[in-house]
């Protein structure tokens, strides 16, 4: 066990050395903090911008990878660079990246949870109304992009709190500005502004999570030994909970690896339209700026963040599936 410990490991530590080499490359090849310092008004003179290239690290006359090279060394260091505007990137994603990982979390414990027991539930009720219902929902879900789905939530709440005549339903912002008061009451100025933040990020998770363990719990539902329960007495209900739900959760697990991207990119969506100051909304702006340490920074966090969903799916198989552990 140890031993698959530490090769899983290995192999999560080198598909992150990968995964920002590639970033790197790209985000270096795509962007251009030179175009970003010579049209600025006046212009300045052409040693000027070399020399705070050089200074920021982003010299287009070394070769991409010895650029690499430089900012890997200081990163394994704790040192990210700095911003096309010369802060230390390091700063920024300090204050940023908490407010991403509140989102993130709430969206995906809701939207898998609720994805899971939603599947559960239409498998149970096949063809039934709440099955056609769901199955309605998902697909409606899925049609609709990430973006779009949030506007439309944006301009839902809005037009909400103008048919009542005031704010119920926060609609931007991560906090009410100049609000104060005790923590409880901060607490839950917090947790109204991220109710619809998190709904966009949760509600494609539980479109997409439960039409696949709609179809997971079905195949077990088939298995001779929950039929066997079931001709002993048990409704399909009970069977499947004493028998057969731990068995349908295991194929989850992986899809939920898979899958995790997807509700990181929901995320950088969210802050960009419900104006949260996350690592999400840093990485467009940065993107238009020509910022390449800030952009691989935000890629880095990205990357590890989908690394310990896929080790966290890894866990949960540990635990639903005892064939695993031999």
């Amino acid at each position: 066990m140890a031993g698959r410990a530490l090769w899983r490991i290995t192999h999560s530590a080198a598909l992150l050395l990968v995964s920002v080499l590639v970033s790197y490359v790209v985000a270096s090849a795509a962007l251009s903090p030179r175009a970003h310092f010579e049209n600025r008004t006046p212009r300045p003179p052409a040693s000027a911008v070399d020399h705070q290239l050089a200074s920021l690290g982003l010299d287009d006359g070394t070769p991409v990878l010895l650029r690499f090279g430089h900012w890997s060394w200081r990163a394994l260091h704790g040192d990210l660079g700095r911003t096309i505007d010369g802060e230390p990137v390091n700063a920024e994603f300090g204050r940023r990246v908490g407010v991403s990982v509140r989102l993130l979390l709430a969206g995906t414990v809701v939207g898998t949870g609720l994805g899971v027991l939603a599947g559960v539930w239409a498998a149970v009720r096949r063809g039934r109304l709440p099955d056609r219902v769901l199955t309605v929902f998902s697909f409606l879900v899925l049609s609709v992009p990430t973006f779009v789905l949030a506007l439309l939530l944006k301009d839902g709440a809005l037009s909400f709190n103008n048919s009542v005549g005031h704010t119920v339903i926060r609609y931007t912002g991560e906090t009410t500005p100049g609000r104060r008061g005790a923590w409880p009451s901060g607490l839950a100025d917090r947790a109204s502004h991220l109710v619809l933040p998190a709904a966009t990020v949760a509600l494609g998770a539980i479109a997409s999570y439960s039409r696949y363990q709609r179809a997971a719990t079905l195949d077990v539902l088939a298995a001779d030994h929950l039929r066997t329960a079931q001709a002993k007495g048990l409704t399909p209900g009970r069977a499947l909970l004493r028998h057969g739900l731990r068995v349908s959760l295991v194929p989850m697990t992986t899809f939920f690896s898979f899958g995790f991207l997807a509700l990181f990119t929901g995320s950088v969506f969210a802050e960009q339209i419900f104006c949260w100051p996350g690592v999400g909304s840093w990485f467009l702006a940065a993107a238009q700026e020509g910022d390449v340490n800030s952009v691989v920074a935000v890629c880095l966090f990205s990357a590890v963040t989908v690394l310990l969903a896929g080790l966290l799916a890894d866990a949960l198989l540990l635990v639903l599936d005892p064939r695993v552990r031999r």
